[in-house]
């Protein structure tokens, strides 16, 4: 369980950090971050929501490292962390699927940037993250 937790620690770690990088004025990736429709993306979010989600992402690495290693470092969280870990897997398991249009697996608007990243990386990643808090959070019950 520990390697699982560690696993889906660095990559929302490094998720919450880009974000902070992008809320502070930084570009590198943008274009791929955001979903599109004739080149334009579908919303800008602020520097408050882009820091929001940073906070958000560090609450899941947060949530994985109670689920892996729990008791001994994190007392206070551990008898919530099943229920923490499912709820995340199951938001990350609706995000891969996706809200039909822009996002998911399932999404209509196809052939740009983000499209193609969320298709091939975005979605997959979230399926997975998502499967991995969900049999961390099983593991714990």
């Amino acid at each position: 369980m520990e390697i699982i937790a560690i696993i889906l620690l660095i990559p929302f770690v490094g998720l919450a950090v880009l974000h902070l990088y992008w809320a502070l004025g930084g570009t590198f990736g943008m274009s791929a971050a955001l979903p599109e429709i004739d080149g334009a993306p579908v919303f800008r979010p602020g520097a408050a929501a882009t820091i929001a989600v940073a906070f958000v992402l560090t609450g899941f690495a947060l949530i994985a490292f109670v689920l892996g290693f729990g008791a001994s470092y994190a007392p206070a969280l551990t008898p919530y962390a099943a229920f923490l870990g499912f709820a995340v897997g199951g938001v990350l398991v609706l995000r891969a699927v996706g809200e039909f249009k822009y996002v998911g697996f399932f999404k209509r608007v196809k052939g740009s940037k983000f499209a193609a990243y969320d298709s091939w990386l975005f979605s997959p990643f979230c399926l997975l993250a998502g499967g991995a808090f969900l049999a961390l959070a099983a593991g714990r019950i």
